[in-house]
């Protein structure tokens, strides 16, 4: 049996539910990356063979592709969260983990384009850990 992973966005406008597996968990560095997320890097999943299916909210994704690029965003356009996208003329479904409501029975893969990555983005294991928001 395949396995099955649901997810969603901020609002809960848009649910989804991925049926297979996940070959890769990349956590990217790239310029484009660090844009779409607001954050250090981008986490996404990768299937080749997994499908998507949404289950609600399908007319609030909004895709965008960076021209000249292979790389594009899809988000709800009602909270702006990142959703999963299939890709490369319909052959790559990558899923940003953060969307995914259930358990990931998959590790992070590999950091990649580290060379580019933000200068503040080193060493921040060592900085202090706060289990909820600060003061």
């Amino acid at each position: 049996m395949a396995a099955t992973t649901s997810g969603s966005c901020l609002c809960g406008t848009v649910t989804f539910e991925i049926s297979g597996g996940f070959e890769s968990f990349f956590l990217c560095h790239c310029s484009r990356c660090r844009k779409d997320t607001g954050s250090a890097h981008a986490a996404n999943l990768f299937s080749s063979k997994a499908t998507l299916n949404w289950i609600s909210g399908e007319g609030s994704i909004r895709t965008y592709k960076v021209p000249n690029t292979r790389h594009e965003k899809s988000f709800c356009i009602e909270c702006g969260s990142a959703l999963p996208s299939v890709q490369l003329n319909d052959v790559l479904l990558v899923v940003p983990a953060g969307s995914v409501d259930s358990a990931i029975d998959i590790k992070p893969t590999a950091h990649i384009c580290v060379a580019s990555r933000a200068e503040w983005d080193e060493g921040l294991e060592n900085i202090p850990r706060i289990d909820s928001l600060p003061g």
